[in-house]
């Protein structure tokens, strides 16, 4: 671990960061409808329970890496394998963000850019970031989140004064009944965007009070939920739900509807700007995560050495990880959640907690 440390309030502008990160981009629970926000509703109050899982695991061991506390739970073989394995879905997962950015940039804004150098770029910025240490990313993440909640009050009053919102498309509520919103909330949005901040227990030994992680990581779960909520009932009453689901990036083409006075309009590049500055938290805190822990567990001095070769994998991963944007969302939302997302995020980390219990209350006893 490097000597760093950060606050309560950094963690928090962190975590609605990342978690609203690509989030924002793809038309999050969809597959209920109207009920969408219902769905992500559910997804956030039941993914509070797993976020206590992981603080509570960094409880039992407060000073090191889930690498680290694995093994010893685990033992070091066991331990080593499943640190590993976290290690790849966190390379994995950046890939899959910085090819959500690259699609996005090439689609709406340079279509003849090749893929690759957009995405290439925006990882050479990752790789100086993350090279600069924890401390830095959080200050940064605290300097561009006030730029990005303005953009976010910004668009908000102006789709409403564009008079867009139309409530009939979020009805009816529960047209088909509470199964098809269940259906969803087990299989996306339980996983994607919430329990993905796993990833913040290779952070949190960096916490300088670690009495206010617990409250922190559920605010800023909820404020997150809020706002992704929020953005889908725009997303839905503006659209429609037709619109919505075939929309490769929803909010994007509700933001190119509005036009107030006939001259305020094709305000699409000031809120590309706050998608972008969500991806690039949502990437750097995976590569992070990865970088530190994999020089935790393969027993390197110095993290940032890691940098550049990790970097030039997960660059490498973005271009191969499917052969078109419709694949890249199928595999992410379909095959993904199924294979990483549920014994990743919820089988592992309740075992992990369950033996840890068991392990320290025979240490009390003796």
């Amino acid at each position: 671990m490097e000597k760093a440390k950060i606050s309560a309030s950094q963690l928090f502008i962190l975590m609605v960061l990342f978690e609203m990160g690509s989030a924002l981009l793809v038309p999050l629970a969809i597959d209920a409808k109207q009920d969408a926000w219902i769905a992500i509703l559910l997804g956030m109050v039941l993914s509070i329970v797993l976020v206590l899982v992981y603080h509570k695991l960094y409880w039992y061991y407060p000073d090191l890496l889930p690498t680290e506390y694995m093994q010893k739970i685990l033992g070091k073989v066991m331990g080593t394998v499943l640190a590993f394995i976290y290690l790849f879905f966190f390379m994995y997962d950046a890939s899959r963000v910085l090819r959500d950015f690259g699609e996005m940039l090439l689609t709406f804004a340079y279509p003849e850019t090749p893929l690759f150098i957009a995405n290439a770029l925006l990882m050479l910025v990752v790789i100086y970031m993350v090279r600069k240490g924890i401390e830095v990313v959080a200050r940064s993440g605290e300097l561009l989140f006030s730029l990005m909640f303005i953009l976010s009050v910004l668009g908000f009053i102006l789709i409403i004064s564009s008079g867009l919102i139309d409530f009939t498309n979020l009805q009816p509520v529960l047209e088909e009944g509470i199964k098809p919103v269940l259906k969803v909330v087990f299989t996306q949005t339980l996983y994607f965007p919430f329990t993905e901040a796993i990833v913040f227990t290779m952070i949190l030994p960096y916490m300088n009070n670690p009495k206010k992680v617990k409250l922190t990581m559920i605010c800023a779960t909820g404020l997150s939920g809020i706002n992704l909520i929020l953005t889908m009932l725009i997303n839905i009453s503006v659209l429609g739900v037709g619109l919505t689901a075939r929309s490769q990036f929803p909010l994007l083409s509700t933001v190119q509807t509005i036009q107030v006075a006939d001259f305020l309009e094709r305000l699409d590049v000031f809120f590309m700007l706050a998608l972008v500055i969500g991806i690039f938290f949502k990437i750097s805190l995976l590569f992070y995560a990865a970088v530190i822990g994999s020089a935790s567990l393969f027993k390197i001095k110095s993290p940032s050495r890691l940098s550049y070769p990790l970097g030039l994998v997960v660059l490498f991963m973005s271009m191969t990880i499917a052969s078109n944007f419709q694949e890249h969302i199928h595999e992410g939302m379909e095959i993904a959640m199924f294979i990483l997302h549920m014994p990743l995020f919820v089988g592992i980390p309740i075992f992990l907690l369950l033996v840890a219990f068991l392990k320290n209350r025979k240490k009390k006893k003796g």
